[in-house]
C-alpha cells in the first residue's frame, strides 16, 4: 500500500476561493516520511513581488521536509534542507573550509528567489553547513553514508571535511556521493558546496532562465541548490536504482535491480502488492532483467490511475543468507503507442486505445521560489488543477521537476510530455556545448524513465539551441533507442522560429500556432500534435509580476476569456477530427512573470476563467476525438477535366468572359484582350479583375484551380491569378509570391512554392489542389508537382471567385500584371496524372 497522505494544514487567512474543495477524484497523497534539518539563526524571507498561498508556510524547520525519492524508499534518512551559510565567490577561489560564511540561505530555494533570503544572482557561490551522523546508522562498519542532491544549477563541487567527494555538471540532474571515507570519527562534519552558474552567458541548458528577464517569454534565473539535499545510510551491498518497464501484453513487469557492493551470490526477493494483497512473489538475479508476473493486471490511465506497490529485498548466499538491503517502490501498468484510428489515420494510443492528449503548457515557475515550489502542497496544486480543469496531460516545458512532482502526476493520473531544457536562443552552439547538451539529455531520460506518467520525450523546442537538422534526427533516434517504451517528439514547434526544419525522425510531428490551434497531419509513420496554441490573456490588477502583462491575444474580462478559450477548443476538436491531431497543448496553466495567459494568476490566487466551462469543453474533446474522424467527406466530385466552371477567354472582345461549363460568366474590369495559349486571353495591368459573381469553390472541401498565366514582371510584389473572397482574406490564393519570388498556392499563413522563379513573358500552367481527405495543399507547375504542405482546415469563403486579384484585410490587393488563359475550377482534388494531362491539352 502506498503511504498515506499527511493532513493538509489549515492556514485560516486565505481570502480567495481558488483552493475550494476539489473533486474526490483528485488524489492528494504524498509519502509520509519526513525529517527536518536543524534550524539556524539569521535567515529572513526576502521581499517577493507576489506571494502564493504557501509563501508564509515556509520556515527554516520545514523547507520541503517530505521524503524526496518516492520510487526508491528506505526508512532511514536525514533531510539537510534548511538554513545554510552562504557567500558570493570569485572564480578560482579556495573553498572556505572552517570559515563561517557571512549570509544565510534557505535551501533548497534558488539564490534569486525571495524564499532563499538572498534574492540575487551570483555567478560563483559557496554553501556551507555542518551535520552529524546518528550513531545507530553504524557508518563505517556495515553501512556507508550517501549524500544526495536533487539538483544544483549548474556546476557543483562538493566537499566533506575538506575532501572533494563529488562534482556534477548540469542544472537538472540528480547526483550522489558516498562520503563515508571523508567522515571524521565523531562530532560535527563540515559540508561545503561550490556552485558556478552563469545562466545564459554560456551555452549551458537553461530553459527559460535569463540573467536579465525580457518582459516576454524568458524569466528570472534560478541558481544554486534548488532541490532537496539529504543523507542516507546504505548497506555496503545495496540497491542503487530500479529499472521498471511494464509489459501490458504479457502482464509482467520487466524489473532490473541495480546494485553496488561486494557481497557474493546476491539475489533479490521481489513482492508485488495490490494494497495488502500479494499479487506475485519471485526471486531472481540482480543487475539483469527479471520478468515479474502481474497476473490480471489493472491498467493505469488518467481515469483509473492504479499503482502497484513493489518491495525488493537483497539477500546474499543465493537467498539463504541475511537480508542486506530493503527498498520499497511502486509502478503502474500502462503502455503508450500509436495505431490507426477508425478513419485509417495514425493516432496516439494508451493501453491500445486511441486517447486524445489534452494538455497545458506547464512552465513550473513560482513568484516566491522561481524554480522551486514553496511547499509540497503547492507542487501538487498545479497538477490537481489540471484534473479539475479536465486535462489528462501536462507538457513540462523546457524544465524538469523534483521527483515528487512526477509522483503526484502518477497518483493523480496525468500523462506527461517531458521537455529537455534548451540552451539559450540566438545563434548556434559550439560543438562542446552540443555534446554537453546531449549528455544532459540522456541523463534526464535515464533519471525520469521510471515514472508511469511520463509518456514522451521532447529534445528540442522551436529550434532553440538546435545546431543541425541531421543531428536532431540522430538524437531522436538515440533517445528512442535508450527508452523504446515511450514516444519521442524530436522537435516541438518544428514549423516555428529558430527551427532548422523537420528531420523526419521520431514518432511525432509537432507544430505551434498562436492563437491556433496548429493543424499538422500524420504522415503515415508519425502521429501529429498541436504542440502549443492558445495564449489568451487577461490582466488582473494586484496579481501581476510587473504590474501589467502581455499575451498572444488580450481580452477585457473573465467572461470574454472563457468564451475565447471555449471557441478555440472547439477548433481543437475540429482539428482532431479533420486533421487527425492526437493532442493539443494550451498555453498555459498559470501566468508567468509578464505573460498573463494562464488559467490562474502567477500567484495562484485568482481563477481567471469559468473552470466548469473549461472542464466541459476539454472532456468533450477527449471523448469525441476518438480516432473515428468526422471531418469533411469530399465525395467523388465531378469527373473529367472540363471542371465545374471554366473560362477559356476566347471572346477576344467585350467585358464578359463566358463560363461555358457552369454558367457563372465573369465581369471584366480594367482588362484588355491579348493573344493566348490558344486563341485569345485576358490581360491585366495591375488594376483589373474578372469577377465571376459567385463562390465557385468550397474552401472547406476538396477543390482544384488551374490557369495558364504569363507575368509582365516578377519582382517583390504579390500578384494573384485566382482567389476567392471571404470579406477579410482570400480563402485561397493561386499567385506569384513576391516575398519568395516563386509561384505559390496559398492560404493565410501557409504557402506552397515552386522551386524556381518564373520568367516574365513565358506562359506557365499552374494548378493548386486542396485535398481535404489527405489534409494537404499542393502546387503543380507545368504538370509537375512543386510542393505539398499539411493544410487540413480552411476558413469558409462565401465570397466571389475572382481572377486577377486577391483580398486581404478586407481590401482588394495583389493585382496581376500579366495575362491569364484557360482558368478552370474543379470540385475535387485532381490526381497528378490528371494534372499532367491538363497541362498538355
Amino acid at each position: 500500500m502506498l503511504p498515506p497522505a499527511p493532513p493538509t494544514r489549515s492556514r485560516g487567512r486565505r481570502s480567495r476561493t481558488v483552493l475550494a474543495a476539489l473533486s474526490v477524484l483528485l488524489l492528494t497523497g504524498s509519502l509520509g516520511l519526513t525529517a527536518t534539518a536543524e534550524p539556524a539563526d539569521d535567515w529572513a524571507l526576502g521581499e517577493p513581488r507576489l506571494t502564493t498561498p504557501w509563501t508564509h508556510d515556509v520556515s527554516p524547520d520545514n523547507a520541503l521536509p517530505e521524503y524526496p525519492r518516492p520510487q526508491l524508499v528506505r526508512d532511514e534518512w536525514r533531510n539537510l534542507n534548511g538554513v545554510w551559510e552562504f557567500a558570493g565567490a570569485t572564480e578560482g577561489e579556495r573553498p572556505p573550509f572552517g570559515t563561517t560564511l557571512p549570509e544565510r540561505i534557505l535551501v533548497p530555494y534558488p539564490t534569486e528567489s525571495a524564499l532563499s533570503g538572498i534574492q540575487r544572482h551570483e555567478d560563483h557561490m559557496w554553501y556551507r553547513r555542518t551535520f552529524d551522523v546518528p550513531a545507530k546508522w553504524r557508518i563505517g562498519g556495515d553501512n556507508r553514508l550517501v549524500l544526495h542532491f536533487g539538483a544544483v544549477d549548474y556546476e557543483a563541487t562538493v566537499y566533506v571535511n575538506g575532501h572533494q567527494v563529488a562534482t556534477h555538471t548540469g542544472g537538472y540532474g540528480a547526483f550522489s556521493a558516498d562520503v563515508t571515507d571523508a567522515l571524521k570519527p565523531r562530532g560535527e562534519q563540515e559540508l561545503v558546496v561550490g556552485v558556478t552558474d552563469r545562466t545564459d552567458a554560456t551555452w549551458q541548458p537553461v530553459g527559460k532562465q535569463r540573467a536579465v528577464p525580457d518582459r516576454g517569454i524568458f524569466y528570472e534565473a534560478a541558481s544554486g541548490i534548488w532541490q532537496t539535499v539529504w543523507l542516507e545510510p546504505v548497506p555496503a551491498t545495496h540497491v542503487t536504482t530500479l529499472d521498471l518497464v511494464p509489459d501490458v501484453d504479457e502482464s509482467t513487469l520487466e524489473l532490473t535491480v541495480n546494485t553496488a557492493g561486494t557481497a557474493d551470490d546476491v539475489v533479490a526477493d521481489v513482492v508485488v502488492r495490490d494494497g495488502r494483497r500479494v499479487v506475485s512473489r519471485m526471486r531472481g538475479a540482480v543487475d539483469e532483467p527479471l520478468s515479474v508476473p502481474v497476473p490480471g493486471a489493472k491498467l493505469w490511465s488518467p481515469d483509473t490511475p492504479f499503482l502497484y506497490d513493489l518491495d525488493v529485498v537483497l539477500r546474499d548466499r543465493g537467498g539463504h543468507g541475511r537480508p542486506l538491503d530493503r527498498v520499497s517502490s511502486y509502478f503502474g501498468m500502462r503502455e503508450i503507442g500509436t495505431a490507426e484510428g477508425e478513419d485509417g489515420r495514425l493516432r496516439i494510443t494508451l493501453n491500445g486505445e486511441v486517447l486524445f492528449l489534452m494538455s497545458t503548457l506547464d512552465q513550473g515557475y513560482w513568484p516566491d521560489g522561481i524554480y522551486t515550489a514553496p511547499t509540497d502542497e503547492a507542487l501538487r496544486f498545479d497538477l490537481e488543477a489540471h484534473k479539475r480543469l479536465g486535462f489528462n496531460t501536462v507538457r513540462k516545458h523546457i524544465k524538469t521537476e523534483p521527483d515528487r512532482w512526477y509522483y503526484h502526476a502518477d497518483r493523480l493520473g496525468l500523462l506527461v510530455w517531458q521537455d529537455m531544457p534548451s540552451m539559450r536562443t540566438g545563434g548556434r552552439p559550439p560543438a562542446d556545448a552540443a555534446a554537453q547538451f546531449e549528455a544532459e539529455l540522456h541523463e534526464l531520460v535515464e533519471q525520469k524513465k521510471n515514472w508511469t506518467s511520463v509518456i514522451g520525450w521532447v529534445p528540442f523546442n522551436e529550434g532553440w539551441g538546435e545546431w543541425s537538422r541531421e543531428d536532431t534526427g540522430r538524437i531522436a533516434e538515440e533517445v528512442a533507442e535508450q527508452d523504446p517504451t515511450r514516444l519521442v517528439n524530436a522537435h516541438s514547434g518544428v514549423n516555428c522560429c529558430d527551427s532548422l526544419g523537420d528531420s523526419g525522425k521520431g514518432h511525432v510531428i509537432d507544430w505551434h500556432a498562436y492563437v491556433g490551434p496548429a493543424t499538422p497531419t500524420p504522415d503515415g509513420q508519425r502521429v501529429a500534435i498541436d504542440g502549443e496554441h492558445g495564449g489568451y490573456g487577461l490582466e488582473v490588477e494586484g496579481h501581476m509580476w510587473f504590474g501589467e502583462g502581455h499575451a498572444y491575444e488580450m481580452v477585457p474580462d473573465s467572461e470574454s476569456l472563457t468564451a475565447a478559450y471555449v471557441e478555440n477548443q472547439r477548433a481543437v476538436l475540429q482539428a482532431a477530427r479533420s486533421c487527425a491531431i492526437s493532442g493539443a497543448i494550451y498555453t498555459q496553466v498559470t501566468d508567468v512573470e509578464h505573460e498573463v495567459n494562464g488559467f490562474f494568476t502567477y500567484d495562484r490566487q485568482v481563477e481567471k476563467m469559468d473552470f466548469e466551462a473549461v472542464r466541459e469543453i476539454n472532456e468533450e474533446i477527449i471523448e469525441q476525438a476518438d480516432g473515428s474522424g468526422g471531418g469533411v467527406d469530399p465525395g467523388p466530385g465531378t469527373p473529367g477535366l472540363d471542371g465545374v466552371h471554366a473560362y477559356p477567354f476566347d471572346e477576344g472582345s467585350g467585358d464578359v468572359a463566358a463560363d461555358p461549363v457552369g454558367g457563372a460568366d465573369a465581369t471584366l474590369t480594367g482588362a484588355e484582350w491579348t493573344d493566348g495559349v490558344r486563341g485569345t486571353a485576358v490581360s491585366f495591368d495591375g488594376a483589373g479583375e474578372a469577377d465571376t459573381g459567385a463562390a465557385l469553390a468550397n474552401p472547406r472541401g476538396s477543390y482544384s484551380v488551374s490557369a495558364w498565366v504569363r507575368l509582365d514582371e516578377a519582382g517583390q510584389d504579390f500578384q494573384t491569378v485566382v482567389s476567392q473572397d471571404t470579406g477579410t482574406h482570400s480563402a485561397f490564393f493561386l499567385q506569384y509570391s513576391g516575398q519568395d519570388q516563386r509561384w505559390a498556392m496559398s492560404d493565410v499563413g501557409l504557402r506552397t512554392l515552386s522551386p524556381e522563379k518564373p520568367e516574365p513573358g513565358r506562359w506557365y500552367h499552374l494548378v493548386g489542389v486542396r485535398d481535404v481527405k489527405a489534409g494537404t495543399l499542393s502546387l503543380y507547375v507545368d504538370g509537375e508537382h512543386a510542393q505539398t504542405k499539411s493544410a487540413c482546415l480552411a476558413d469558409a469563403g462565401e465570397g466571389n471567385t475572382v481572377i486577377g486579384r486577391a483580398q486581404y484585410g478586407g481590401q482588394e490587393v495583389d493585382h496581376l500584371r500579366g495575362d491569364v488563359d484557360e482558368v478552370r475550377i474543379f470540385d475535387r482534388a485532381l490526381s497528378p496524372e490528371e494534372i499532367a494531362e491538363l497541362a498538355r491539352r
